[in-house]
């Protein structure tokens, strides 16, 4: 099944009620916590942690018989209350913006509106400073850009990877291409840095000692990918690493709308989704990278599989936010798991 029809599966909600299989990895000691969950349903999210705490914004929900709804709201989440609270909206409903946190400007970046058609990218970009009641527009991207990963070092943002329109034509999903793109934002402009290896979207990133970590993602052709690539900021390379798992329940690559966050020397990837004839589903795996060996290892499954979810870490923490429990656009949750290592 290719990803355009995966899109099509979101405006037929109805049809992807399929409940991803129960997986069989065994579990760590403690495994994955439940916490308050984000008080409405939504995926295709990201998250980031702004003065302690985790912030999400925008995502989409299907909804039987109805239109894509697209979401404007900001969630606040206090890790130490285990309390949600409600930001300043966005300016304009969006999925899949890029949510990063620099310094003590958050900022939403890119992701689809609702122009013409429910997958119209964008390259707007969004800044929230602490005590404001509303977003504020910040330096727009050179080019429109979805389903990137965004991350923060050293002062600097970095959008890596995800998908830009493939010509002048922007209202749907494929009209849009993978990028191999590695924009840097450095004293309020965007600048090109070195590509990464492979074109991709729906990847997931994290920073850890002091370098760029690109895991998963998928292309339309080849369906999902467990790459694992590193970009070494101070050598400007990067390096191609032991790729995810196959998972063993599904003998499915685990890859597109996966989730992931740094904790205590590891990469954490959790969740995703994969597509076969008849649907597909959604995965369940944790799997926790150390970077000094070059090996995954299973870490316990989540209580609820979800592709198109957020995550983020505060302390020694990792939080798996919302998404969709079953795979494409049906059944958005906003269910909250915590993994402590």
């Amino acid at each position: 099944m290719t990803q355009i029809t995966r899109r099509r599966l979101l405006a037929a909600v109805a049809a992807t009620a399929a409940v991803a299989p129960s997986l069989s990895l065994a579990r760590q000691a403690g495994g994955w916590q439940t916490r308050a969950s984000l008080p409405w349903p939504v995926q295709e999210i990201y998250a980031a942690v702004w003065t302690g705490r985790i912030v999400t914004a925008g995502g989409l929900v299907g909804r039987t018989n109805a239109p894509l709804h697209i979401e404007d709201r900001v969630g606040l989440y206090d890790p130490v209350a285990d309390v949600w609270s409600e930001g300043p909206k966005l300016p304009e409903a969006r999925h899949h913006p890029m949510i990063v946190a620099d310094g003590d400007r958050l900022l939403a970046i890119g992701g689809y509106r609702r122009g013409d058609g429910d997958w119209t990218n964008t390259n707007e970009v969004r800044s929230l400073t602490p005590g404001a009641q509303a977003w504020t527009p910040g330096p727009p991207l050179p080019t429109p850009l979805a389903e990137s990963v965004g991350l923060v070092h050293a002062g600097r943002v970095h959008l890596v990877t995800g998908r830009s329109p493939g010509g002048e034509a922007n209202a749907q999903w494929r009209d849009q291409v993978d990028v191999d793109t590695h924009w840097v934002l450095a004293d309020g402009r965007w600048e090109r840095a070195r590509p990464a290896p492979m074109a991709r979207n729906s990847a997931a990133g994290a920073v850890l000692d002091g370098a760029l970590w690109i895991a998963g993602g998928r292309t339309v052709g080849g369906g999902g990918t467990g790459r694992l690539d590193r970009y070494d900021l101070a050598g400007d390379r990067w390096d191609t690493l032991a790729p995810l798992p196959r998972s063993a329940a599904t003998d499915q690559q685990v890859g597109g709308g996966l989730a992931m966050a740094a904790v205590g020397g590891k990469l954490v990837a959790f969740g995703g989704e994969w597509f076969a004839a008849g649907g597909g589903g959604v995965f369940r795996e944790t799997w926790i990278y150390d970077p000094a060996t070059d090996v995954w290892s299973a870490g316990p499954d989540m209580r609820t599989p979800r592709h198109g979810l957020a995550a983020a870490a505060v302390g020694g923490t990792v939080y798996a936010i919302a998404g969709g429990a079953v795979v494409s656009g049906g059944q958005a949750v906003g269910v909250v798991e915590a993994l402590t290592l």
